[in-house]
């Protein structure tokens, strides 16, 4: 190559020596008939110093920002009041100036990408990505697969690639439908996730599978999703629960030793489901920080303020001193989650003022003392049916988090384990059990004799999901290897044999024929990439995303189609819109 090295790879043994360097004019600055340009590839950036009786200076003179240039010249140390350290201790003093591109002036200037619309970033996101910010987040990224493929690789997994083009089947959100042009009327689906395609290995004794897998959902967007998306797919053969997550916790502490250079402390804590939101009111919770909650329904249980005295819970937080308008905002907060309202109050010595303060005269001192709140602090209470309540109170409880930026007296990574999620769940709106994760999450063994009774809705899962931060970052379970235990977990769903064939026929058969207990996980790859490089979305550590509305504005898509496409397809778009 003709680079001596990439930029950010010059030091000491260049030193005096003739180097050439390409990359892009970063900035050019003229002083007193010196042109310093700065100069930058994807590795760092160096000052070039361009004298005025140099043959580069005609060429230099006409640079711009963002032009592609090649520069030979001497690589010297800069000045001693000069110097800050790094890079920034040497320049290069060119004798040579070589234009390779020439560039329009950039849309918005890349130095100053965090105040630039997210929209125009997305829309010139080749531009975008040129930025140190981006670059330095899909490094992260690229060494994190590094380190999970040498992980993975020494401990005996196999890397095996599952079908794009696949069968429509439910997996808890609305599949994207690829139209087949040989098969006119009918559709592939883009996959949710390799999940039967994993247990098939385990059946065909692959025992260890891996993939950094493309997955694809049509659901609503937020910060930390995308319509297209990475997840490291994994299975085990011959496992038990506690098999899986030893091997997961491992794996975790090696990307964060290679990547970060962060020692994560083994073995990760491990919470329930119930626990895990009778605490904290999340499944996910944020573990950096307190803000435990405190069961105070006993204390309301026959008392005088009849909006506690008959709720199912009363869950409580000790908040520092809020002032009125921050309460209002919680309440908020409180009501857009399910909450009837937000109930407070202010500690004032031994008493309590304002909010539900004229209810609370008799139970104050078992409050004080239960919830430990400091003399100014804030109560902050959510009442009613348990699920509801606790929900609420967490997503209260994060903000207090944000209010006080509460997660920075605690580590910067705090990773754990929630366990024994239930099987199932009641979906109210169609008055049915449905399943929690996904119909082949295999049950606690000793609660298999629940299904089909009253109590099926205490049967527990073998599931388990990795939280970092506050984060789901990772989810999985032992999945049920037995066709009879499948079969029970289809009716408990709702699914008659006909519509369980229909939908998985090909799985049943293949449960037939001698499947081993198995067990795996998926990490959410850009989510946990998302965390460990301190962004605040995920489109911020995938090179080519979509937007809050699921549009890639670069390249325009989605958008229509010609009519004679359509027309192969044998698919006609219908007039109007609808949800």
């Amino acid at each position: 190559m003709k680079r001596t090295a990439l930029i950010g790879h010059l030091n000491d043994s260049h030193l005096d020596q003739p180097v050439t360097i390409q990359g892009w004019v970063n900035r050019r600055r003229d002083l007193g008939g010196l042109i310093f340009l700065e100069v930058r590839d994807r590795s760092g950036l160096v000052q070039v110093q361009v004298e005025p009786d140099s043959p580069a200076f005609a060429e230099a003179d006409t640079l711009r920002g963002e032009y592609v240039v090649e520069i030979g010249g001497q690589f010297q140390r800069r000045p001693e009041s000069q110097r800050k350290g790094g890079l920034a201790d040497f320049e290069v003093l060119a004798s040579r100036v070589t234009v390779l591109n020439t560039a329009k002036t950039p849309p918005f200037e890349l130095d100053k990408g965090d105040s630039v619309s997210e929209d125009v970033r997305l829309k010139y996101r080749y531009l975008d990505l040129r930025r140190a910010e981006m670059q330095k987040n899909l490094l992260l990224r690229s060494k994190a697969v590094a380190a999970i493929t040498e992980f993975l690789d020494t401990e005996g997994f196999v890397q095996v690639e599952t079908p794009m083009l696949t069968k429509s089947t439910p997996e808890g959100a609305r599949d994207f439908l690829v139209p087949s042009r040989l098969n006119a009327g009918e559709f592939y689906a883009l996959p949710q996730s390799p999940q039967l395609f994993k247990q098939l290995l385990m059946i065909a004794g692959y025992d260890r599978y891996y993939q950094l897998a493309r997955c694809f959902r049509d659901e609503d967007l937020r910060a930390d999703r995308q319509p297209d998306f990475t997840q490291l797919d994994m299975e085990m053969s011959f496992v038990t629960q506690d098999d899986v997550l030893e091997v997961q916790e491992r794996l975790m502490a090696h990307v964060f030793k290679r990547v970060l250079d962060v020692d994560l402390p083994l073995p990760f804590p491990r919470m329930s489901y119930q626990d895990a939101m009778d605490k904290f009111g999340s499944d996910k919770p944020d573990l950096r920080f307190g803000l435990e909650f405190v069961d105070v329904t006993e204390i309301f249980k026959r008392g005088e303020f009849k909006a506690f005295a008959s709720a199912q819970t009363v869950k409580v937080i000790a908040a520092p001193e809020l002032t009125r308008k921050q309460i209002d905002e919680l309440e908020r907060i409180a009501k857009q989650n399910g909450a009837g309202g937000l109930a407070w109050l202010k500690r004032d010595g031994d008493a309590f003022t304002g909010g539900i303060s004229k209810f609370v005269g008799s139970v104050t001192a078992q409050l004080i003392e239960k919830t430990g709140v400091p003399d100014g602090g804030t109560l902050l209470f959510a009442a009613g049916e348990w699920k509801k309540a606790v929900g609420a109170l967490g997503a209260v409880r994060l903000s207090v988090r944000d209010l006080f930026d509460l997660a920075k007296a605690g580590p910067q990574f705090h990773v754990s384990w929630v366990v024994d999620f239930p099987q199932l769940e009641y979906d109210e709106d169609n008055a049915a059990w449905t399943y929690m994760h996904h119909p082949f999450t295999a049950p606690h063994p000793e609660d298999i004799s629940l299904f089909g009774t009253e109590r099926q809705g205490e049967i527990r899962a073998q599931a388990y999901d990795l939280v970092l931060n506050g984060y789901e970052v990772g989810g999985g379970s032992v999945r049920i290897h037995q066709p009879g235990v499948q079969a029970q977990m289809f009716q408990a769903i709702g699914f008659t044999e006909a519509e369980a064939r229909e939908k998985f026929g090909f799985f049943m058969d293949a449960l037939e024929y001698g499947t081993p207990p198995h067990g795996g996980i998926a990490w959410g790859f850009d989510r946990l990439i998302m965390v460990m490089s301190g962004a605040n979305s995920i489109r911020e550590v995938i090179a080519f995303p979509k937007n809050n509305r699921g549009v890639d504005l670069m390249a325009l898509a989605p958008s229509p189609v010609d009519e004679r496409q359509l027309a192969e397809l044998s698919v006609a778009v219908a007039s109007g819109t609808s949800d």
